[in-house]
């Protein structure tokens, strides 16, 4: 250490401010543990609040409203074409995301959690070189590592830089551009080109893989598909990038189909969304026992402790799924662990959750995954054509489904597309934790009428006993 350089005592230091960072920084504090959470931004919440889960779904709000003027025309309400004022959405937008950092930094003050700004790295396996900060070093008992994730990137080769944003300058709304071209048709894909296509982009999608959404059931992706098929110019599946070049004002992008075709367009704007990679890389880590797998993601237990006792980590830089939610869980886990609790991450289910239109939610396993591990299996669907409230709100294209096991109807996974499935999905993770079985939501009154009762009416068709529908 340089003398003369003001060094700090705490016996919790959490790098990184995010959904699982500020968790864990406030539990521990609760705890009564002296805490002091470092972040390199000006304003906490991380990555989440303030250039992704946030703002993106205020901005799927506005999009939502636009859909639903258009629409409201099939019940014989009429509206004037929506103007979109570009200026106050962003400062509506910013508005939001100010809001809820100024609720964080008033929740560490009232708990006397000590904010740092800087960029804080391992000098050894007790102390934290802070950079940029009123704090040059940080000495502690323990630390947790909750630096989070940052976007993929394509190579170079294909992908020049000044070619492409990510989904954090997309989402600050730099313009709208006339055509944009989407790269990758996973959830963060495609609930910006949603956003941008209610704002009046025509937007095109070129995923790899042979089908939007990855990951989720067949049933579940189609009604999403469907009505992306009458948002966006064009869904391209099973399709390989090529190269991007500028060329003046647009970006010239080729790309080869899945019939083997070349395909050559200019575009306004590109929005590149292939993925998210662990931000472990320049922490230092090195200086101590921590250790990282090939893909950059730092290993724990199931305390969220690293090889190196004194340290834990959490989040997406702990490992897949990288979802906020699962963040602030981990982060309370490992609170809890260095305050001497028998506290462990074990989480049955995890939800997830697509915030296009219709959502796309989901835990436990999928029907495919059942299939792959060889489960014998029962799955029940109740299709919301069937559902009062879905017919009343004039979005019938939902489906519920449980996947149960075969002989004790336990419910092992359910997934949901439909008007706000991200809030239905909630029932589903807590049966799935209680190790309910179908007949325990079956035999739940649920309210009527309520897109809610269709977790009901699933569970009804696994046993058999669906009054509003027959058994698939």
């Amino acid at each position: 250490m340089v003398v003369g350089e003001f060094t700090e005592e705490t016996q919790v230091a959490v790098i990184g401010a995010g959904p699982g960072g500020y968790v864990a920084a406030f539990r521990a504090a609760d705890l009564g543990l002296q805490t002091t959470l470092i972040d390199s931004a000006d304003k906490p919440g991380g990555v989440c609040l303030r250039e992704g889960c946030i703002p993106s779904k205020a901005l799927l709000h506005v999009a939502h409203l636009m859909h639903t003027a258009a629409e409201a025309g099939d019940f014989g309400v009429q509206f004037d074409p929506p103007r979109v004022e570009l200026d106050k959405l962003r400062v509506w937008k910013r508005s939001v995301v100010d809001r809820l950092c100024n609720g964080i930094k008033a929740l560490a003050t009232k708990r006397k959690v000590r904010l740092i700004q800087g960029l804080a790295r391992f000098e050894d396996s007790r102390t934290l070189r802070v950079e940029g900060g009123d704090v040059a070093h940080v000495r502690f008992k323990h630390a947790i590592i909750a630096t989070g994730s940052r976007a993929k990137r394509l190579p170079e080769s294909i992908m020049p830089a000044d070619c492409f944003m990510d989904s954090s300058q997309a989402l600050d709304l730099p313009s709208i551009p006339k055509n944009l071209l989407v790269v990758g048709a996973g959830y963060i894909g495609l609930e910006i080109g949603q956003v941008y296509a209610a704002l009046g982009s025509r937007v095109t999608v070129v995923e790899a893989l042979p089908r939007i959404m990855p990951g989720a059931d067949d049933d579940l992706v189609r009604p999403l598909a469907a009505r992306l098929k009458k948002q966006f110019e064009a869904i391209h599946t099973g399709a390989k990038l090529v190269s991007a070049r500028r060329t003046g004002e647009t970006v010239e992008v080729s790309f080869a189909t899945s019939k083997g075709e070349t395909k050559k367009s200019n575009f306004d704007a590109v929005l590149v969304a292939v993925g998210r990679e662990p931000l472990s890389r320049d922490l230092g880590l090195e200086n101590t026992k921590v250790t990282v797998d090939a893909r950059g993601f730092i290993q724990v237990n199931a305390a969220r402790q690293t090889s190196d006792k004194r340290i834990y980590a959490i989040g997406d830089v702990a490992g897949e799924p990288m979802l906020a939610h699962k963040a602030s869980h981990e982060g309370i886990v490992a609170a809890e662990a260095i305050a001497g609790r028998p506290s462990i991450f074990d989480a049955r289910a995890i939800p997830a959750v697509a915030y296009t239109s219709p959502e796309v939610a989901s835990c436990g396993l999928t029907e495919a995954q059942a299939a792959e591990q060889g489960r014998k299996i029962i799955v029940g669907k109740f299709p919301w054509g069937a559902s009062g409230r879905a017919i009343a709100m004039g979005r019938p294209e939902g489906l519920t489904k449980i996947i149960a096991e075969q002989d004790s109807r336990r419910v092992l996974g359910v997934g949901i597309v439909g008007e706000h499935a991200g809030d239905l999905i909630a029932e589903a993770v807590l049966a799935i934790e209680m190790g309910a079985t179908a007949e325990d939501l079956a035999m739940t009154i649920h309210p009527h009428p309520t897109t809610s009762e269709t977790v009901m009416e699933a569970a009804e068709s696994v046993l058999g006993t669906a009054i509003h529908s027959l058994r698939s």
